[in-house]
Order: C-alpha cells, then structure tokens, then sequence
C-alpha cells in the first residue's frame, strides 16, 4: 500500500508516523491487552493518556496554569453557542469580526444570546482579505471580541492579533492551531475543531482563561458550562477517548519534530512554494490579499473555469487527492496542514504545470 498525497480540508491527513503507532497499538495498548477504545476513560491507564496529551499540548503553546484545557464534544461549531453562553454574561452583549464563512455562522448562533455588533466585516471585498485594526470598531461595552484566525473555505488568514482595547479575546483556531508559533497569553479564550491539526474529528479543543469560568448564562444546560467541564477534566461524560489518544500522539509528534516553530518554519516555506507556482502563471489565481494568504489552506481557480472537472480528474489520477473547493466557492483548494509533507507540495506543483503546459 503506497500513501496517497492528501489535500483535504477536514477531516485532514494525519502523521504517516502516528498512523503507524496507533496501528500498532490498536489491538494491545503498552501490553495491557486491550484497545484504547476498550479502556474506561476512569481507568488509571486511560487517565495516563489525557493527562499526557494535556501536558504535550500544554509544553507545545506554553500554556500557563491561568488557563483551563478542554477537551470536549460537538465540534467547533458547538463552540459558537458555548462561547456566548459562558462569556457573555449579564451585558449579553458581544463583539465579532467578520471575515468568511466561519465567523460568519458564529455571528449568527451568538445572535441568539443577546445583541452582536460586527466590529469590522471584509464582506464588500468578497472575503479576500482581513480588515486592519485601524478599521476594527470594537463596542466597548462588548464582553468579548471574537475572530477566526483563519478562514478555512476562503484561505483568509490574520497577519496580526486585534487589539481589543481591554475587553476579553475569543478566537476560533480551528484550521491554523499548532501551523506557528502563539503566544497564548494574548487570548483569553481560544477553540478549534480537531480535524484539521490536531487529530480525527470528534474532538474539539478549549483554552480557556480560568477567571472567565463559572457565569454562563441561566437556564443553560449543564453540559454547556466550561466550568463544569474544567472541574471534571474534561469527564463529566465519557469523552471521545480515542480521538483524545491520537491527538495525544501528533501532540508527541509535533514535538519530535521541534515544536511550532520548526513546523511553523517548514509550514510556511510549503504554502510559499504553492504560492509561488500560482503567481508566476497567468493561467492559476489566487484571490487573496497577499499579506492574507492562509499558509493552511490555499485555494486557487483556474483561467479557464471549464477545465476545472478536467483538473480534478487527472489530479485523481495522479495520486492527488480532494483538491476541489468547498462548494460555496468553487475552484480548487488545497489544504496543506501540518501532517501534509513538503514532498506532496512538489507533487502538486509538478502536476500544475505539466496540466498548464497541456491545457492552457
């Protein structure tokens, strides 16, 4: 069996080196006789793997003692209602920064909590870019300022963190956690869905800052309380322990291979590559905003819209997989996290030009 080059956007490729460990494992974990999916989650075994991910995850963003670390269901469109639930508190009021897709649906879910100014929105710019923060309008009476550091479908990616001009920030992470180098210190709540950088979907990851815990709105369900969660670690329910170990095991992996800033500085000389390829032909585009260019995801259209079925089948053909954009867009995407190899850059740069030199 040979590895094919992966391009999609979620659920994404995982480390080749973590897919072989917990193959490994899957039938024996560590000689005790059973699956990590067989283990209760109360076990002391189990117990060993979250609270070693934890700390991985912890050592690899420096996160200090100030912040809870979740690990919960629902995914991260969950955490478009779980934040305003926890944060907004008695000004129900909140501040949100709109620049796609992503922030867009958390605007909407946090409308149903109290009252969301937009403190800047890129909508008039088809999303192809950020708004800088002299453009921000931020309410000051807001409980928090909420951004998605980085749009997924739109491959629109921050090149700063907002000043919030003293009010709590929130930020949605989910396709650019772990790509770089963070400084947690500057958020006060932070979430991402797994399935991108972190592990297999199912499992959705909260850092929070511990002083903003235990107001959530009245009448919420319990399940809805970070609180409650933090004060369980994580097991007020049984969680999706299987997802929590693989994302364990890229934690480990990410530092084997030197941490955020050895993956930061190999994560931005492959979207340089691809960006490289796109630009210095006119018969690829990309729509983006240069200092906006998301080094995860990289969509790119092609001059001629017609050849765009005929690009996706002999990418196919060629080992090159889930190249297509997100349906709201079109045209192509690639998504080229963490577990993505340098070498399936130059497999599809290759191809884009041999297609170019056939087609265009």
């Amino acid at each position: 069996m040979s590895r094919k080059h992966n391009f999609s956007a979620g659920p994404a490729a995982l480390p080749t080196a973590v897919l072989e460990q917990a193959q490994a494992e899957i039938l024996d974990w560590q000689g005790k006789g059973l699956s990590v999916m067989e283990m209760s989650h109360r076990s002391e075994e189990y117990v060993s793997i979250a609270n070693a991910a934890e700390q991985d995850l912890r050592d690899l963003l420096g996160i200090s003692n100030d912040y809870s670390v979740l690990f919960l269901q629902g995914g991260a469109t969950s955490q478009f209602a779980m934040v305003p639930i926890n944060l907004m508190g008695e000004k129900r009021r909140a501040a949100y920064i709109n620049t796609g897709i992503w922030s867009d649906k958390a605007i909407k879910e946090a409308k149903r909590f109290g009252e969301v100014s937009v403190a800047a929105s890129t909508e008039s710019d088809n999303f192809s870019r950020t708004p800088t923060q002299a453009e921000l309008q931020i309410d000051s009476g807001a409980a928090y300022l909420h951004y998605t550091t980085n749009e997924t479908i739109g491959g629109v990616q921050f090149d700063y963190i907002p000043d919030t001009q003293g009010i709590p920030l929130v930020s949605d992470m989910s396709s650019d956690i772990l790509a770089r180098p963070l400084d947690v210190n500057k958020f006060d709540l932070i979430y991402a869905g797994a399935q991108k950088n972190i592990g297999p979907a199912g499992i959705t990851v909260v850092i929070a800052r511990k002083s903003l815990l235990g107001n959530p709105l009245t009448g919420m369900p319990s399940m809805q309380d970070y609180q409650v969660h933090a004060k369980a670690d994580s097991m007020n329910n049984t969680p999706p322990t299987y997802a929590w170990y693989l994302s364990g095991l890229v934690f480990k992996w990410l530092k084997e291979q030197g941490g955020l800033s050895a993956i930061g500085a190999i994560n931005a000389r492959k979207a340089a590559k691809l960006y490289a390829a796109i630009d210095a032909s006119d018969f690829y585009g990309n729509p983006v905003a240069v200092n906006n260019r998301s080094i995860m995801n990289v969509p790119f259209t092609l001059a001629d819209a017609k050849l765009e079925s005929k690009f996706l089948e002999e990418a196919f053909a060629a080992d090159l997989l889930n190249l297509q954009g997100h349906r709201s867009v079109g045209g192509m995407r690639a998504s080229i996290y963490n577990a993505v190899p340098e070498s399936s850059i130059d497999a599809l740069v290759s191809f884009m030009a041999d297609f170019e030199k056939r087609w265009a």
